[in-house]
């Protein structure tokens, strides 16, 4: 990193004046978006304190792991995520990716492929290809099983 970004810090309020659950949603996600996920986290954690089930808050907790490459945290928090809510295809792809970037592909596969149909997003249906591509190159499935 240059020492311009170095030195540049979010502020931790955007929101100034309001307080709860919903200002640390807007605020993380924010930092988020500007992939700030240290600063995220100083946010979300007091919030969840307070609301431990919120489920906005644990997922942008969650991709404030995947972002730190805490994949581990990552995982644990999405497979929660998509254990109370199967059809929640954000969280669903999201813990195919963490899988997946642990070279646990095999697992992540399933994920992928749900989230892939639930959403019909192009980058989820991308994520589901390259997977199955990997898993073949590495001798896991056959390049005839991927049609």
């Amino acid at each position: 990193m240059d020492e311009a970004t170095d030195d540049l810090k979010a502020p931790p309020l955007i929101f100034p004046g309001q307080r709860g659950p919903e200002s640390a949603y807007r605020t993380a996600y924010d930092l988020l978006s500007r992939r700030a996920p240290v600063e995220a986290l100083e946010v979300l954690e007091p919030a969840l304190e307070q609301e431990p089930r919120n489920t906005g808050l644990r997922s942008l907790r969650a991709w404030a792991f995947l972002l730190r490459a805490q994949l581990g945290r990552a995982e644990e928090e999405l497979a929660s995520l998509v254990a109370e809510n199967p059809d929640d295809d954000w969280a669903r792809h999201a813990l195919g990716r963490a899988l997946e970037r642990q070279a646990r592909l095999a697992e992540a596969l399933p994920h992928l492929r749900l989230a892939a149909a639930m959403s019909g997003d192009p980058e989820h249906e991308v994520a589901v290809l390259r997977v199955e591509r990997r898993l073949a190159e590495l001798g896991e499935r056959s390049f005839d099983d991927l049609t």
